[in-house]
């Protein structure tokens, strides 16, 4: 018996469902009760994709196999991504965001945080923006996941030459290396600007100061509630002036009340 009917209307969920979500938040750090309920009929899902019956045995697959678990996590977090996704948002970040603060700040240290960087796609971009308008870091680029895997993924910089489709050229010649002609890794240069971190967002505290927030892409199935809580974290992780980026689809209605103004599209600043 699902805990979520195919229409994702809510009914009571069965004492299996609750314990599998308390393992899983055990085994992942994932708690699923942040979620909205489509993340539950994604959990449901892939349960009947794999044909199993129990929760009991749903969860022993993913616990004793690393790829299932990789699936599960995957399927559930949409790690899907790309260099410079949407990139009239980069370009802002190029053209507006940097030299503001570039010009705020008088100097070209910019404290950098790729929030929910999944398989390095962002940190990476964000990395190599840097580089490219001439960014002087005393510390890397912080790339945090909840996601193991996800990690250890983005660590070693391989990616598909489909996934740099909106980086410029002159950027991949600069900063990759082909290994096949389908295939690229990203250059240690740019390796060393960025360092990984697992991180639970909703959970964990947050480091301070940051100039550049991106969190794109990642809280689309959090619950409202939850949202506003990642949401005045990361305004308090920000410094006074600092910028929040939030994906295409992640409009922060609420905004003022947290003590944002808005600074573009899906740009969000703490006021000075």
């Amino acid at each position: 018996m699902f805990a979520i009917s195919i229409d994702e209307k809510p009914y009571p969920a069965p004492p299996e469902y609750e314990t599998f979500k308390k393992k899983i938040q055990s085994l992942t750090g994932v708690d699923l009760n942040a979620y909205k309920y489509q993340i539950h009929r994604r959990v449901h899902m892939l349960m009947q994709r794999w044909g199993v019956s129990s929760y009991e045995d749903y969860y022993n697959i993913m616990a004793s196999n690393e790829a299932k678990l990789r699936e599960f996590l995957d399927y559930l977090t949409i790690n899907v991504s790309e260099f410079f996704r949407n990139p009239a948002r980069w370009w802002d970040l190029r053209d507006k965001v940097l030299p503001s603060i570039f010009k705020e700040t008088g100097q070209k240290k910019v404290k950098l945080w790729s929030a929910g960087c999944a398989t390095g796609e962002e940190p990476y971009s964000l990395a190599i923006l840097a580089a490219e308008t001439g960014v002087v870091n005393p510390q890397p680029v912080l790339a945090s996941d909840i996601d193991r895997g996800a990690i250890a993924i983005a660590q070693k910089g391989i990616y598909q030459r489909r996934q740099l489709m909106s980086a410029p050229p002159e950027w991949i010649k600069k900063y990759f290396t082909e290994l096949d002609p389908n295939t690229l890794q990203v250059k240690q240069e740019i390796k060393d600007r960025v360092v990984f971190k697992q991180q639970n967002l909703i959970k964990d505290p947050f480091d301070k100061n940051f100039d550049v927030i991106l969190c794109r892409n990642v809280v689309i199935y959090f619950s409202p509630e939850t949202k506003s809580l990642l949401y005045r974290k990361f305004f308090e992780a920000l410094r006074p002036g600092g910028y929040l980026m939030t994906g295409s689809t992640e409009q922060i209605f609420d905004y003022k009340n947290i003590g944002f103004e808005s600074a573009g599209p899906f740009l969000y600043r703490r006021p000075l």
